[in-house]
């Protein structure tokens, strides 16, 4: 059972899917999850996979468009602003806590992509997270700085700084603004095993959705190199932390470098054979996902 919402982060109206158990009863409390989705998709994509799935576990979940994108408000649209993709993910608490049938002090945070990265990196100011869950999680602002491989140079940095700069100003004297993709529009044989996946996730049949845009201001590459998900984390990331990664995905050293920082309270679960995006719909590992995703929620909230 799911119905679409409206919740407000401070002035913007921001859209969003609700999933009640089958059973759900108005009368009773249930633990609440919120879902954050990764950099450029929408809730219909792989957010609500995991949430109708969790809603069959007895879960209320909430899913929504971020900030600048998708069915929700804000101006510039197609704006990636790490600030406000957390204040996203407390917004959604916020509503959550107003719903009498939710349990104030069962709520847990989960973020796919770089939602988990913005997911762990709320849990640690936003107490009413009791538990958080990464799946396939990356932090977008060292994906920006270091690049997926790693080899992305101060020198290179300094330089896209510096093409935001003139970008801003160009568009202080009425130019239109500058957007790049956030897949590929197109593979090559040299690129990454996600960048290629997300293509066939994003831009084909597979998961295409016409709310997903695969597009992102340039301006937001200043607000992202500056932004580290991790940050932080050894000292207030003390909520039970769980972390799903794939064997075969090339951002799995994300999931190693947040399980490595915090210290204690935490777990990564590997599955065997996934890649990272394998993660986002592929039935068999989706649900070796869920299977610990919930046994997780349901010893920690």
């Amino acid at each position: 059972m799911e119905k679409k919402i409206i919740f407000k982060n401070n002035q913007l109206k921001m859209s969003g899917i609700l999933f009640l158990p089958a059973n759900f009863n108005e009368k009773n409390k249930y633990p609440a999850i919120v879902i954050s989705s990764p950099a450029g998709a929408v809730k219909e994509q792989s957010p609500s996979l995991y949430g109708k799935k969790l809603a069959q576990n007895n879960f209320i979940v909430l899913v929504f468009d971020t900030s600048h994108q998708g069915e929700s408000e804000g101006l510039p649209r197609y704006l990636e602003n790490p600030t406000e993709r957390v204040e996203d993910i407390r917004s959604a608490i916020d509503y959550l806590t107003t719903l009498s049938f939710v349990d104030k002090e069962q709520i847990g945070a989960l973020g796919i992509c770089s939602g988990a990265g913005y997911s762990i990196n709320t849990a640690m100011i936003e107490r009413r997270i009791k538990a958080v869950v990464g799946v396939s999680t990356t932090d977008p602002g060292a994906w920006i700085r270091e690049g997926l491989d790693g080899k992305i140079t101060l020198k290179e940095q300094i330089k896209l700084l510096e093409n935001v700069a003139n970008e801003r100003t160009a568009m202080a004297n009425g130019s239109l603004p500058t957007y790049m993709p956030y897949v590929p529009n197109e593979v090559t044989n040299n690129m990454e095993t996600t960048l290629k996946e997300a293509y066939e996730y994003y831009r084909t049949p597979r998961c295409f959705h016409p709310n997903s845009e695969n597009k992102v201001l340039l301006i937001s590459a200043a607000l992202l190199i500056a932004f580290d998900c991790f940050n932080l984390a050894d000292t207030l990331l003390t909520q039970p932390l769980l972390l799903i990664a794939g064997s075969k995905a090339d951002t799995f050293y994300f999931s190693e470098r947040i399980y490595n920082k915090v210290k204690k309270n935490k777990e990564l679960f590997v599955i065997d054979g996934a890649s990272h995006v394998d993660l986002y719909d592929k039935e068999k590992f989706v649900n070796s996902a869920i299977d610990k995703i919930v046994e997780f929620f349901s010893k920690n909230l």
